[in-house]
């Protein structure tokens, strides 16, 4: 444990973090420690990312009360729960094993913890056997306290780019989750935080977001590194509702810039938008103070 792939060391040695990230990584184990299974079995959703039938990667939501999520031994996670239907990893996961990244986030207590590994059907659930687990910094966590919403019971609708009210819900976004995976198939599950507007609609198919400062670690930018194939899934708070998306993200370098400022540009490949089943926290959050100013867009 606590090794690092190409892609993330090449990542790491451009941004001159390679020596924090060596530090970083003694954080990172196989197995989960009793207070991480305290925490888990407190969460009413998990964030996963994996890669569906057709080598697409996306990032989806599984949602239960209280208890959904169980440790039975040190390298074990049972989740009561399967993606809602229509969901694009629904039939992956059930197939199983895949491999699979996992993200556990308290965000009225600003905690998070990460689990990669891989997943496989369980019982009337899925079980995971865990290969990296660590918990992440609290910082760029929004504080609201969201609990799961009804599915609506309609079917996904479909697209390959945003309409403008999918852009909307992206403009205003103060926080989405993002899946990527290495070259050899790992996956990971990961959250991004900031201002309403850090992430940026630059056209129906194109977005982008900073790459704030973190633990140095670049498991997404060095996974985009390797393998541009990623997926989003952003929350809309108000509603319930999800937007799926999936495509090919790359890392942008600011050259110039005094404090080697890097971005990450995502073009929008499918579209699957679904009602309810996701995260409903209908009043506004606490924002971090972590959050970076976001500028205008130009």
């Amino acid at each position: 444990m606590g090794s690092y792939h190409r892609g993330e060391l090449a990542v790491q040695e451009r941004a001159a973090l390679s020596r924090q990230a060596g530090h970083t990584a003694r954080a990172i184990r196989a197995s989960v420690p009793d207070v991480a299974a305290d925490f888990l079995a407190d969460r009413t959703f998990l964030v996963v990312g994996a890669g569906d039938t057709d080598g697409r990667t996306w990032c989806s939501l599984l949602t239960g009360p209280p208890g959904f999520l169980q440790v039975p031994d040190e390298t074990t996670l049972d989740v009561a729960a399967l993606p809602h239907r229509g969901d694009p990893l629904a039939e992956r996961l059930a197939q199983g094993p895949a491999p699979v990244g996992a993200l556990a986030l308290d965000p009225a207590r600003r905690r998070r913890m990460r689990l990669n590994g891989t997943i496989r059907p369980h019982g009337t659930g899925l079980r995971m056997e865990t290969e990296d687990v660590y918990a992440n910094c609290p910082k760029y966590i929004q504080k609201r306290t969201p609990l799961p919403a009804a599915p609506a019971g309609t079917a996904p609708v479909h697209g390959h780019a945003l309409t403008t009210d999918q852009q909307d819900l992206v403009r205003r976004a103060d926080t989405f989750f993002v899946a990527t995976r290495s070259e050899t198939g790992q996956a990971d599950a990961n959250h991004r935080g900031g201002g309403p507007g850090f992430l940026r609609v630059h056209s129906p198919t194109l977005l982008s977001w900073p790459d704030y400062v973190g633990n140095a670690m670049f498991n997404t930018l060095g996974n985009v590194w390797v393998e541009p194939r990623a997926g989003l899934l952003v929350p809309d708070w108000r509603t319930g509702d999800t937007l799926q998306l999936t495509g090919r993200a790359r890392v942008v370098w600011a050259e110039d810039s005094p404090t080697r400022e890097r971005s990450v540009e995502f073009t929008v490949d499918h579209v699957v938008a679904t009602a309810g089943g996701g995260l409903l926290a209908p009043h506004p959050p606490e924002y971090s103070k972590a959050n970076p100013p976001v500028d205008p867009p130009a």
